[in-house]
C-alpha cells in the first residue's frame, strides 16, 4: 500500500459516508465498528454515517478500556475483541441434516448458509493476514470447507491503516501490519483531512469508481507512509524471531510451564479471541419427535478438558499440557502446516486474559536460555 506504483485517491473527511453510501448501493450488507459493552465490535451499519469517532482503545495485559482520541479521528482505535473471524468461520452453525422420509428411510442433505454479500469496514492488517491463515486451513486442497468457502466468496474487505497500535499490539515483529500490504479490496490511511485510498481488487476499484475521488498528492501519499512507519517504530512488544520452531520444541521441558500454568485459569479467552484459532468440536442435535436431526459445529478450545479426550485417557490432563500446547502449536508447529506463525501480532490474548498472561513475555523466558547458548 502506498508504494507509489499503486494509483491513489483522496476521500475527504466529510465523506467517508459515501463510501458506505457506494458500497450499500453495489448490494453490500455492510458492517463496521460500533461500541457495545464497553468495546469496538463489529456490527451491521443501518446508516451510511454511524461510523463511531473519537475513540480509542486502551489496552494492556488483562486490561482494555475505551478513551477520548483528542484528534477526533475514525480509526485511532487498534482493535477489539473481534476480528474477521466469525464472518467466515460461524461460532455456531448446522453442517448437515438428517430426517425421516414417510418410508422411515434416512435423507442426508448439506445445509448452507445463506450468505449475502458483506462489507467489512474498519479491517486491520494483523487481521488481513489472519484471514489468509484461515484460508489456508479452510480451503486446502482436498479439504475445502464449503461452509467457510460460501461466507469468504461474500466478503469485500475494507482495511484501515493501524496509526495508534495498541501497548499490546506487535504485529511489526511477525511482519503484518500495522499497514495493510494485501488481501484488502480496498485500503484506507487516515490523515487529518481525509483518506488516502487504493484498491486492490476489481470489486474495490468498482466501488472507487462510483466515488470519482481526485487523485492523493505525493505529500498526502508521503504522509500515510511515514503515519505507518511511526506505528510500526511505536510498538514495543515483540517476539524474538518470525520461526520459532527450534527455539521452541527444544523447550518442552522448561520450568517456565509449570509457572504459566499456575497463573492460566484454562478459561480460553485467549483461543476465543484469536483470529487464527480453528479449533471446533462437532455434535447432533436431534428433535424431541425424533424424526430428525442436525449435525453442527461450535468453536472450541485446546484448553479445554475435553479437548484432549481420546478413547479411554486424555492427552492433555492439566493446565500445563493445555497452555504447552496452544503456544507450541500456535508458533512453533504452524510453520510445518502453514509454512509461517498461527500468530499475527495483533495482541488480542494479552488485552482479553483475565490475568493478563502476556504471550510475548513468555515466549522471551522459554527462549532466554535458548538465546545464551
Amino acid at each position: 500500500m502506498f508504494s507509489g506504483h499503486e494509483p491513489a485517491g483522496f476521500l475527504p473527511l466529510a465523506l467517508l459516508d459515501t463510501l458506505v453510501a457506494a458500497l450499500m448501493a453495489q448490494g453490500y450488507e455492510c458492517q463496521g465498528p460500533a461500541v457495545e459493552n464497553g468495546a469496538i465490535v463489529m456490527r451491521e451499519l443501518a446508516e451510511t454515517d454511524v461510523l463511531p469517532r473519537g475513540l480509542q482503545a486502551e489496552q494492556a495485559p488483562g486490561h482494555y478500556r475505551l478513551t477520548q482520541d483528542p484528534l477526533n479521528r475514525y480509526f485511532a482505535w487498534a482493535n477489539g475483541p473481534q476480528a474477521i473471524k466469525p464472518q467466515v468461520f460461524a461460532p455456531k452453525e448446522s453442517m448437515w441434516r438428517v430426517e425421516r422420509d414417510e418410508a422411515g428411510a434416512l435423507q442426508f442433505a448439506a445445509v448452507l448458509p445463506e450468505m449475502p454479500k458483506q462489507a467489512i469496514i474498519g479491517v486491520r492488517a494483523c487481521d488481513l493476514a489472519a484471514l489468509a491463515l484461515q484460508d489456508a486451513h479452510f480451503l486446502r486442497d482436498g479439504r475445502r470447507d464449503a461452509h467457510y468457502a460460501q461466507r469468504r466468496e461474500q466478503l469485500f474487505l475494507v482495511a484501515v491503516q493501524c496509526a495508534v497500535p495498541a501497548s499490546t499490539c506487535f504485529c511489526a515483529s511477525t511482519g503484518d501490519g500495522p499497514t495493510p500490504t494485501t488481501g484488502y479490496d480496498i485500503s484506507l490511511a487516515e490523515l487529518a483531512e481525509g483518506f488516502v485510498v487504493v484498491a486492490s481488487s476489481g470489486k474495490g476499484e468498482a466501488v472507487l469508481s462510483a466515488l470519482n475521488l481526485l487523485p492523493a498528492t505525493s505529500q498526502q501519499i508521503d504522509a500515510a507512509q511515514q503515519q505507518g512507519q511511526a506505528a510500526a517504530a511505536s510498538q514495543t512488544r515483540s517476539l524474538p524471531s518470525r520461526n520459532l520452531l527450534e527455539a521452541l520444541m527444544s523447550q518442552l521441558e522448561h520450568p517456565r510451564w509449570d509457572e504459566v500454568a499456575a497463573r492460566c485459569l484454562a478459561c480460553g479467552n485467549c483461543t476465543a479471541v484469536c483470529p487464527t484459532c480453528f479449533c471446533h468440536a462437532e455434535g447432533d442435535e436431534p428433535s424431541l419427535d425424533g424424526h430428525s436431526s442436525e449435525h453442527g459445529r461450535i468453536w472450541d478450545s485446546c484448553f479445554s478438558e475435553s479437548h484432549g479426550h481420546l478413547h479411554g485417557f486424555n492427552v492433555r490432563p492439566d493446565i500445563r499440557s493445555r497452555y504447552r500446547q496452544w503456544l507450541i502449536h500456535k508458533l512453533a508447529t504452524w510453520h510445518e502446516q502453514y509454512g509461517r506463525s498461527g500468530c499475527i501480532g495483533c495482541g488480542r490474548c494479552i488485552a482479553w486474559c483475565p490475568v493478563g498472561i502476556d504471550l510475548t513475555e513468555e515466549v522471551s523466558a522459554l527462549t532466554a536460555s535458548e538465546a545464551q547458548l
